[in-house]
C-alpha cells in the first residue's frame, strides 16, 4: 500500500491510501477465451524527438511493439492503428502504415495471435471540393497498403465521407465499392460522434435507429465480405437492439462444436456456484457485434438469452491483465468470477471515456504511465494535455479501487512527480 496526497474538486489536498492490488497472471491462463477480444491499443511517442509535438508525430516503435507483446502474452488481440492509437489526431496515415507494418511484422513472430488494422480516409482532408469518387480512391489506398502486408481489415469512419455524403445511398456506394474488392471478411467500424464530431450523421441520419438500418441493409448486402460490426455509441441498448438484427454469416455450413470461440456447452468445467451461462449453440450464427461500448462493456459481453458481443474496446488496453483474467473466468463458466472481475473496472473506464470522450487517450495512456508500462507520460500530438489534473487525480483513485494499478508504490511514486510539476510538492 502506498498513501498519497491528491488534490480534490475543493482544491485542497487530501491523503489517499491505495489498497492491496490484485495479482493477475502476467500471462493469458488460457487463449480459448469463448469471446473474441481484441484490445484497441495506443502508440508510445518518443519524448526526446526534436519535434514540434502539436505539428509532428514521433513514435517509440520498440516501446510501441513491446506493449503490443504484453497484450499477446495476456491472450489478448490487438486492434491496431485505431482511434486510440491517436488516428486522426495526431497520427497521420502515413505514421499509420508504418505503425501496421511494425506490428504486423511483430505478430508473424507470435503464431495464433490476433491483430487487425484499421483503414479509412484520414490521409484525405474534407472540404467540400471532395468526392465520394476521391473518398472511394482514399478507402482503396489505405485497404491496398495492408493487404500487402497480410492485415485483417477494419473499415474506419471516414469524416470526408461524412461531410460529403448527401444521402444514406452515397454511404451504400462507398461501402459496395470498396467491400467488393476486399480478399477478407472485414469488420466494419461506426465510431459515435461523442468519439469525434466530426462523425456526426454517418451513415445518412443524425437518428441513431435511422442511421442504423442503412449499415445494417449495407452489411445484408455485402454479406459475404463482413465479419461483423463494431459501434461505438456508448449504449448498450442500441447495441443490443443492433445485435439482434445482425444479418447471418455468409457461410455455407456451420459447426459449433468446431468453434472454440462459441463452445456448445460453455458451462462445461463451470464451478458449481456458477450462474448458468447462455450457450447460442442452438441457432445459425449472425454477423458477429463487437462491443466498442466502454460504460457497458462487461454485460454485453456476457450477453442475454439471444445472443452476446465480442470485444474491441479501447479500455481493454488500459485493465488488460483483468480483461484476460474476466475472459478466462466467463470461459470456464464462471458467470460470476468474470463480473467479479470487471465490475470494479466499470467505474474507471467511464471516467476515462467521460465527455468530450475524444479525450479518452489521454488516460489510457496515463495509466499505462503509472503501471510502468512505459517511462514517460508524453503523447503524439501534445495530447497528454487533454485532461485536467482533477480528472488525473480521481482516474488514480478508481484504478487502485479497481485494483488495477501493477505496483501502488510506483504508481505512488510517479503521480508524485506529476503533482510536483503543477506546483503541488
Amino acid at each position: 500500500m502506498a498513501t498519497i496526497l491528491l488534490p480534490t474538486k475543493d482544491r485542497k489536498l487530501a491523503p489517499y491510501t491505495t489498497g492491496e492490488p490484485i495479482v493477475f497472471p502476467s500471462k493469458s491462463e488460457t487463449t480459448r477465451f469463448n469471446r473474441i477480444a481484441y484490445a484497441a491499443v495506443h502508440v508510445v511517442a518518443d519524448p526526446l524527438a526534436d519535434i514540434d509535438p502539436w505539428v509532428d508525430a514521433k513514435v517509440d516503435w520498440d516501446k510501441t511493439i513491446a506493449f503490443r507483446h504484453y497484450l499477446w502474452d495476456l491472450g489478448l488481440g490487438v486492434a491496431e492503428a485505431m482511434d486510440t492509437a491517436q488516428r486522426g489526431g495526431g497520427l497521420d496515415w502515413p505514421a499509420a502504415r508504418e505503425l501496421i507494418r511494425h506490428a504486423l511484422e511483430a505478430a508473424k513472430t507470435r503464431p495464433g495471435v490476433k491483430i487487425c488494422c484499421g483503414v479509412g480516409t484520414d490521409q484525405l482532408a474534407p472540404g467540400p471540393d471532395v468526392a465520394i469518387d476521391d473518398i472511394i480512391r482514399a478507402y482503396e489506398e489505405q485497404i491496398e497498403a495492408v493487404e500487402a502486408m497480410g492485415g485483417k481489415l477494419v473499415v474506419m469512419a471516414s469524416r470526408a465521407l461524412a461531410a460529403a455524403a448527401k444521402t444514406p445511398e452515397d454511404y451504400a456506394h462507398v461501402y459496395g465499392r470498396i467491400l467488393r474488392q476486399v480478399r477478407e471478411p472485414v469488420i466494419i467500424h461506426w465510431l459515435g460522434e461523442m468519439f469525434d464530431p466530426a462523425l456526426a450523421g454517418y451513415w445518412g441520419a443524425v437518428d441513431h435507429a435511422a442511421a442504423m438500418e442503412t449499415c445494417l441493409s449495407i452489411m445484408n448486402d455485402n454479406a459475404a465480405k463482413i465479419d461483423g460490426v463494431k459501434i461505438s455509441l456508448l449504449s448498450k441498448d442500441k447495441e443490443i437492439a443492433m445485435r439482434r438484427k445482425l444479418p447471418a454469416r455468409n457461410q455455407a455450413k456451420w459447426n459449433p462444436v468446431s468453434r472454440p470461440d462459441c463452445a456448445p456447452n460453455l458451462n462445461e468445467g463451470a464451478r458449481s456456484d456458477a450462474k448458468p451461462v447462455p450457450t447460442f449453440a442452438d441457432r445459425a450464427p449472425r454477423m458477429r457485434m463487437y462491443t466498442g461500448d466502454d460504460f457497458n462493456y462487461a454485460e454485453l459481453i456476457a450477453g442475454d438469452e439471444d445472443g452476446y458481443s465480442d470485444a474491441l474496446l479501447g479500455i481493454f488496453d488500459a485493465i488488460a491483465p483483468a480483461a484476460s483474467a474476466g475472459l478466462a473466468r466467463l470461459a470456464a463458466g464462471d458467470i460470476q468470477g468474470f463480473h467479479g472481475v470487471l465490475e470494479p473496472t466499470v467505474p474507471l473506464s467511464r471516467h476515462i471515456f467521460q465527455a468530450p470522450t475524444r479525450f479518452y487517450k489521454t488516460g489510457v495512456v496515463f495509466l499505462a504511465w503509472l503501471n510502468g508500462l512505459q517511462d514517460h507520460f508524453i503523447m503524439v500530438g501534445g495530447q497528454e494535455s487533454a485532461r485536467s489534473l482533477l480528472h488525473l487525480a480521481e482516474l488514480f483513485r478508481l484504478a487502485d479501487k479497481a485494483r488495477v494499478l501493477h505496483d501502488p508504490d510506483l504508481a505512488a511514486s510517479r503521480m508524485t512527480k506529476l503533482l510536483a510539476t503543477h506546483g503541488l510538492a
